[in-house]
């Protein structure tokens, strides 16, 4: 098995903080390695120098194997509003095909088309201004896997992705060839695509291989041997200490070498490791909260063009636990700014309780002044000490946090508060596992009334057992269980679907296993007809895209020709969304 990479002393600091100091490891060929570590601790300095973005404090040596090819997924995609989506690409990936042959150029065109199209995004022609935070980071992922890589490293390529594309993206890393090396927050993501977990752990780095689970009792082993051959050192030093004090003339000659070890034993008896959590002690408890939380009767609400709710009815209770899910662009954030008044509805009302304290963690995050120092945020040193930041980041400004430590600031702010009512919008973007898992117990007991809108499939199955599932065109549906549950669900109507439309031209609807609904009802005679239509019309149109998407990978077709052939796709999932959705509703 080759060595793809080989990493020598390499070390990073910005001013005091040392991130890593003189690190080294290897990555083989076929590894699928997860980089985990807390928040501001240097997982993507790291991953920047590795891919040629940034350089060691202390020199190093980065060595890839000659002649493989690298791609890297940043946080942050570089994009120019005016360009369209292939535009956008081909210039952006300029440097990294600069090299290619014509056929390779053609071959990378051909691989660009198919990954868009599998990431819905078949309009190429659409410009980058259009998209939505979601829509850029499959762009950005299409272009990078579209390179055809041996070695690809990708920071937190799930963050802003719907679970449709984690998914997809998941099954394509799995059944990859490809050597891979990657920072992730997402749990379920990082068990079925990766087979080594790697922790940066107090400027040193470690590594595990197997599952997150593995890691963590690995991880608890070695810290148990680490603190077990401290405490052996201490009772070392304790009894040298007791020869110094009680023979202070030999402290020369021929004792000397026993000095010289009381010092080293000193050293590494004063290393204690750093294992400090986030704390949500000393936040209180939700503030008391009446019968009345948010009451919504038939609301309905577009922006341009667009039906985001309709004729959307629901009283939330207290005590509530509730998931939103569904694809990017759907209309979550907008449905979270309706509740919180921050947007009023078409027509319809949205009443809330005179009791209400809302607190609403949005998914762009809190707009800091830069200037403004930790402690300036947050004045209460207790509840920063619990949340990971130290006595020495208490004078440090904001705008020197990273990305994560940001995050995590953004969310002490909101939870202090004590609000009855907490609505998190994407709260796991860019928060590190560990705080991840704290957040997770804190929910589990919260006592007031929650909302989630997450991507996180782990994090919904921890905090939520009731969903709101948006299903495109203002539809929404009411799904008691949790995000594992309803997915088990859905594979189970699609899959008797399918059994039902190859068993006769005209089958009969499949009753769902579990209803979204109240109860069923019987079918008037013009609606069984227009189910009999959806389950002939459904078939047509997969076979069509399937046709489409076969003649796009059979690389023959001109750039003119994929964008007619991307259209066309893009119509078809449009209509098959509508036609699910009607279908669903009339087979309940």
């Amino acid at each position: 098995m080759a060595c793809y990479l080989q990493i020598e002393n390499i070390s990073k600091s910005y001013g005091p903080k040392v991130l890593f100091e003189h690190i080294g490891f290897n990555v083989n060929e076929g590894d699928k390695i997860a980089l985990i570590a807390p928040n501001g601790t240097g997982k993507t300095s790291l991953l920047r120098i590795l891919a040629g973005k940034d350089s060691s404090d202390s020199g190093g040596k980065v060595m890839f194997l000659k002649d493989i090819r690298i791609a890297f997924l940043e946080q942050d995609y570089d994009w120019s509003p005016g360009l369209s989506i292939f535009e956008q690409v081909i210039a952006h990936s300029g440097r990294d095909t600069a090299g290619f042959h014509e056929e390779e150029k053609a071959a990378f065109r051909q691989r660009l088309a198919e990954l868009l199209t599998s990431f819905r995004l078949p309009d190429f022609s659409k410009k980058m201004e259009e998209l939505s935070g979601g829509e850029i980071k499959r762009v950005a992922i299409s272009e990078m896997l579209a390179l055809g890589a041996d070695f690809l490293i990708m920071d937190e390529p799930t963050n802003h992705l719907d679970i449709e594309a984690i998914e997809f993206l998941e099954g394509y890393l799995r059944r990859s060839r490809c050597t891979l090396l990657m920072v992730t927050h997402d749990r379920y993501f990082l068990d079925r695509v990766c087979n080594i977990v790697m922790e940066l752990d107090q400027g040193a780095v470690y590594s595990y291989r197997g599952d997150y689970q593995n890691y963590l009792e690995k991880r608890q082993e070695r810290i148990a041997s680490w603190n077990a051959e401290t405490d052996k050192v201490r009772n070392l030093l304790r009894r040298e200490l007791e020869w110094i004090h009680a023979t202070p003339c030999a402290r020369s000659g021929k004792a000397k070498y026993r000095i010289d070890a009381f010092r080293e034993l000193s050293e590494r008896a004063g290393q204690q490791r750093d294992d400090r959590q986030i704390s949500l002690e000393g936040i209180g408890s939700a503030s008391r909260l009446g019968n009345k939380i948010i009451n919504c009767r038939n609301v309905n609400y577009s922006w341009d063009g667009h039906t985001m709710l309709r004729d959307f009815s629901y009283n939330f209770q207290r005590g509530d636990k509730i998931g939103i899910v569904g694809r990017n662009g759907i209309g979550k954030s907008t449905f979270l700014d309706l509740l919180t008044g921050a947007i009023a509805p078409d027509s319809g009302s949205i009443d809330r309780g005179t009791s209400l304290v809302i607190g609403y963690y949005r998914q762009q995050g809190m707009e800091f002044d830069g200037e403004m120092t930790v402690m300036d945020v947050v004045s209460d040193t207790r509840l920063l000490s619990n949340f990971m930041f130290p006595r020495d980041m208490y004078t440090t400004r904001v705008s020197r946090l990273s990305g994560g430590e940001r995050r995590r600031l953004y969310l002490l702010t909101i939870l202090m508060r004590n609000p009855n009512l907490l609505i998190l919008d994407e709260p796991t973007n860019d928060l590190d596992i560990v705080t991840l898992n704290i957040l997770e117990e804190y929910l589990a007991d919260y006592g007031g009334s929650l909302i989630v809108v997450s991507h996180d499939r782990h994090f919904l199955d921890r905090t939520v057992e009731h969903l709101l599932v948006f299903c495109g065109d203002g539809v929404v549906k009411d799904f008691v269980g949790k995000f594992s549950e309803y997915r088990a669900w859905i594979k189970d109507v699609e899959a008797a679907r399918k059994k039902e439309q190859a068993a006769a031209p005209k089958p009969a609807a499949s009753r769902p296993a579990k209803p979204l609904a109240d109860g069923p009802r019987k079918l008037s005679y013009k609606e069984k007809k227009e189910l009999e239509a959806i389950e002939a019309r459904m078939p047509e149109l997969e076979q069509e895209k399937a046709a489409l998407e076969t003649e796009m990978s059979s690389g023959g077709m001109s750039y003119e020709d994929l964008q007619k052939s991307g259209a066309r796709i893009q119509e078809i999932i449009s209509e098959l969304d509508s036609l699910e959705t009607r279908w669903l509703e009339l087979s309940e």
